[in-house]
């Protein structure tokens, strides 16, 4: 069975953004962004996770947003990360994320919108 993947233009922002607000989700996206394909056991591996049935929620979830490719490959799935579709549709985004930098644009957001005084 070949898993469902959304078209370029079907990806969106919000479901990228809630996909990559998981740290181990997260975690994923940066062993994958090394390039290339990983079988899941060997992005498990770097992980140093052990529960394979705990990241079959987290594949899904990456998969669906658009932010990663699933492809069956004998008895294993291949998971490349779908980069070149992401910064068509959102310039900057995932470099942004990896870097860590789009936390600290929020807090400084939030942290602007606070009242000073009391």
């Amino acid at each position: 069975m070949i898993p469902r993947h959304p078209d370029r233009d079907q990806i969106r922002i919000e479901s990228v953004l809630s996909a990559l607000g998981s740290p181990m989700r997260l975690a994923v996206v940066r062993v994958l962004d090394a390039g290339g394909e990983h079988n899941c056991g060997s992005v498990l591996n770097v992980l140093s996770v052990t529960a394979k049935s705990t990241m079959t929620h987290h594949w899904r979830v990456l998969r669906e947003s658009g932010v990663i490719w699933q492809q069956p490959s004998g008895r294993e799935n291949l998971l490349s990360l779908r980069r070149e579709d992401l910064d068509a549709r959102y310039p900057g985004l995932l470099d942004t994320i990896l870097a860590g930098k789009l936390s600290d644009v929020a807090v400084e957001a939030a942290t602007a919108r606070v009242p000073s005084g009391g």
